[in-house]
């Protein structure tokens, strides 16, 4: 089995890499910017994290904008953090375009939610660790429903389409933070710092049979 992380310069990278070697030790997993090993692998994990603008105008400078394109449509792909953002139709932040994979747009959290139970204010960008509430989807197979994963970030995915709400968290208001469709699974949290749960979730991306 090949694995392909793909290589944009603005994901973690490595953590990614060595999580998936833990839960696939047969696999070939490798890290490229190069769009013929993107195009030849078996499966696809799309990472992310930094600005958004920084993020679609690397992908592009690598030429790698089409070879996403057709991992989306035709083999399990992975998206965490802002890899889930890219596929959305536009951003927020910096007014940036998106791929268009997925309906809906990424939004900055609105200042007036962020307040706690007790009435205290959220920070943003929400960082650390907080419970994801799941749908029957099969790469949440052994993670119950509740279980914590760990975010750092400023904007969140308002999806358009309800069916393809995978998981929501609640930070100030109830977000999506996993969309799935067809050979598609992407989450807004990095299942990479996420301990066992995330090491769940990766497991069972190299096992999925979409």
């Amino acid at each position: 089995m090949s694995i392909v992380v793909i290589d944009y310069g603005m994901g973690n990278l490595r953590s990614v890499s060595k999580a998936l070697e833990h839960v696939a030790p047969g696999a070939d997993v490798r890290v490229s910017s190069d769009p013929a090993e993107v195009a030849a692998a078996g499966r696809v994990v799309f990472p992310g994290q930094g600005a958004m603008p920084d993020c679609m105008r690397e992908l592009d400078s690598r030429g790698l904008r089409p070879a996403v394109l057709e991992a989306t449509r035709n083999k399990p792909f992975l998206g965490l953090c802002i890899g889930l953002q890219m596929l959305f139709e536009s951003s927020e932040e910096g007014d940036t375009p998106g791929l268009a994979v997925l309906p809906g747009k990424v939004k900055r959290f609105p200042a007036e939610l962020m307040r706690k139970a007790e009435g205290g204010p959220l920070k943003v960008p929400h960082m650390g660790w907080n419970r994801v509430e799941t749908s029957g989807h099969a790469l949440w197979a052994g993670i119950p429903s509740g279980s914590r994963f760990y975010y750092v970030h400023s904007y969140y995915a308002d999806v358009t389409d309800p069916g393809l709400i995978a998981g929501s968290t609640h930070y100030g208001f109830p977000f999506t933070c996993a969309a799935a469709r067809d050979n598609i699974f992407a989450v807004q949290f990095h299942p990479e710092k996420s301990q066992a749960a995330g090491l769940q979730l990766l497991a069972n991306f190299v096992n999925w049979k979409p």
